[in-house]
């Protein structure tokens, strides 16, 4: 057994911690978030396990993902290979998140030293000031969620010089932690960012499929309609939860594979994510997979950033449910879903609210979103 040491999620104790444990030179680590704890979790691991991921999702689910050195290094090395060779990183996420967790590790593995923002909420000019300290005789990355993407495309377009220099200066800026909208894409496109659209989980230690494309090592199944993984950057399991893990890590003969809850297709080189296997309602006995409406609803002028729930309904059961943050037109919304998808995905209600809510990592919060479809 190893010891597991409780570390804040502040850059000046968190780097060096991660570092030790990833060499053995000091226990495994739980980073928490400030005013968090770590109720529940054990203080002793199984010898693999370096980090603890302690997670409870945009479902409201806790876990506590344990990872191993080998896990992230392996996904360290093929993120390196991925993007041309080591570079400088930017830390712009939670550390306590496996994507603020991972723009660590890929620093000290390059053996580099990952650059913080200052404490408080995300924002551009913070952002392009860390980038633009970075040796600009190296590759410069980063990692963000689409909300923060969104705020650096808007400093941009606002003409904003430092954010621009910024993001000519930055080689790559993996984006994950939820679907990037086909309109912000294009957006961040015409200003400049080199974007990596990547898909991964903290059980995979972190983003393991970038653009479609599975890193080297990372092998890709579908079964009964949801996408399975394979290979070195696979989590031990979870902490304190055998059952869970025995039902979400599966052994085939010769291989371990994770059960991620998304539906998906695998043509034998790219995947393509639909949505999520409980992200489905039925609606005049119809099943309606509410991330493909999601996907046409934020292909619509300017609900990009809108967001499809489950809702109830006195008379269909459960009906998909638009959230977001501009008005618009539902009978519009409706015939472009119904157009792409059938009548039964056709959303019953729009829901406008002054911002979307959000998890510490920068996913939306779906059970408080939920709870604003249901309202």
């Amino acid at each position: 057994m190893r010891d597991l040491a409780v570390v804040p999620d502040d850059p000046a104790p968190l780097i060096p911690a991660v570092r030790a444990a990833l060499d053995g030179s000091g226990p495994a680590i739980l980073p928490i978030a400030p005013g968090g704890d770590a109720a529940g979790v054990p203080r002793q691991v199984p010898l693999p396990v370096a980090v603890v991921v302690r997670t409870s999702g945009s479902s409201g689910v806790p876990k506590s993902v344990a990872l191993s050195a080998g896990a992230l290094l392996a996904s360290a090395a093929a993120t390196e290979s991925a993007l041309g060779g080591p570079g400088e990183w930017v830390l712009a996420l939670p550390g306590h998140y496996i994507a603020g967790i991972q723009v660590i590790v890929r620093a000290i593995a390059a053996e580099t030293e990952p650059v913080g923002l200052p404490a408080g909420p995300f924002t551009a000019a913070a952002f392009a000031a860390a980038v633009l300290g970075l040796p600009a005789d190296r590759r410069r990355c980063t990692a963000l969620v689409p909300t923060q993407l969104h705020r650096v495309v808007e400093a941009a377009e606002a003409g904003d010089p430092t954010v621009r220099e910024a993001i000519r200066a930055l080689d790559a800026v993996l984006i994950g932690g939820g679907r990037l909208p086909a309109e912000l894409a294009e957006r961040a496109a015409a200003v400049g960012v080199r974007v990596r659209r990547t898909y991964g989980a903290s059980e995979t230690a972190g983003g393991c499929v970038y653009d479609g494309v599975p890193l080297a090592g990372v092998d890709v199944r579908i079964v009964d309609g949801e996408v399975q993984l394979a290979g070195p950057v696979l989590a031990e399991g979870y902490l304190g939860d055998p059952e869970r893990t025995e039902a979400v890590f599966v052994q085939d003969p010769g291989r371990r594979w994770y059960r991620t809850g998304d539906a998906g297709t695998w043509d034998g080189e790219r995947l393509t994510i639909t949505g999520r296997l409980d992200d489905v309602v039925i609606t005049g006995g119809e099943k309606v997979s509410l991330g493909l409406v999601e996907q046409v609803v934020q292909s619509l002028p300017g609900l990009g950033a809108a967001l499809v729930v489950r809702g109830s309904d006195p008379e269909w059961g459960e009906v998909p449910v638009v959230v977001a943050t501009a008005q618009a037109d539902l009978e519009s919304v409706r015939a472009a879903v119904r157009g792409s998808l059938g009548r039964a995905a056709a959303p019953r209600r729009l829901v406008v609210v002054p911002e979307i809510p959000l998890l510490a990592s920068g996913k939306p919060d779906r059970v408080a979103l939920a709870a604003l479809a249901a309202g």
